[in-house]
């Protein structure tokens, strides 16, 4: 285990929420649980891979990462100094909960991402409206510092402004027929038809495999309490 230079953790006290998928719509009790302030960073993400070698560019195992693992990076600890601030991306799942693993934290579960990033501060409208113009916008070629990212009100940053995350149980969004999610029946199975922004997410994380690599799609680490 080594320490990196974006370690905040900020704790987010449990409650419960309804997910977007549930019949009935029943609340879903989330524990209290702990979450990176920021999303992780290309420096520690080179921090990381300095002090395991297998998971650098070139040595990383295909079964685990993509063609375009850390396609960005010029090479395999190649970082320039406008990339060390910005959210690290074209990561696996697999390679980013090993990173979690190594600075004793894990991966978020849905539900907590989930409930975390509902902690906005705005009304329910508002907020979809926000995160919608997010979504909307196209990709940036070079990302944003992960501290220039407004913070919701739970004092999580980037949530909704730079890329998407992954989640540790992403392939559970869906039950059965992954069509029925997808295509306009589907709306019948959200609590609320009209949160095009969740739509988008839970369509997003139902397209993903563990090995994925992709320009934005980043990630953060969550941690348990102390008992």
């Amino acid at each position: 285990m080594f320490i990196t230079a974006t370690l905040a953790l900020v704790l987010i006290p449990g409650g419960s929420y309804v997910p977007f998928f549930a019949k009935p719509p029943v609340p879903v009790a989330v524990g209290a649980f702990f979450l990176d302030e920021f999303q992780v960073t290309n420096g520690d993400y080179l921090q990381f891979v300095a002090q395991a070698p297998e998971w650098r560019r070139s040595r990383a195992k295909r079964a685990f990462v993509e063609r375009d693992y850390l396609t960005s990076w010029a090479g395999d600890t190649d970082v320039t100094a406008e990339q060390i601030d910005g959210p690290v991306t074209n990561v696996s799942w697999f390679a980013a909960r090993a990173y979690c693993r190594s600075q004793g934290k894990r991966l978020p579960t849905t539900d907590e991402w989930e409930f975390a990033a509902g902690q906005t501060g705005l009304s329910a409208e508002a907020s979809k409206d926000a995160i919608l113009a997010w979504y909307g916008r196209p990709s940036r070629v070079k990302l944003a510092p992960v501290k220039s990212a407004p913070a919701n009100a739970a004092g999580i940053h980037g949530m909704h402004a730079l890329v998407w995350e992954w989640v540790d149980d992403f392939n559970s969004s869906f039950v059965g027929s992954d069509e029925r999610f997808v295509c306009g029946a589907g709306a019948s199975e959200a609590t609320d038809a009209r949160d095009y922004a969740a739509f988008m997410r839970f369509a997003f994380r139902s397209s993903l495999k563990a090995p994925y690599t992709i320009k934005d799609l980043g990630f953060r680490c969550a941690k348990d309490p102390p008992p």
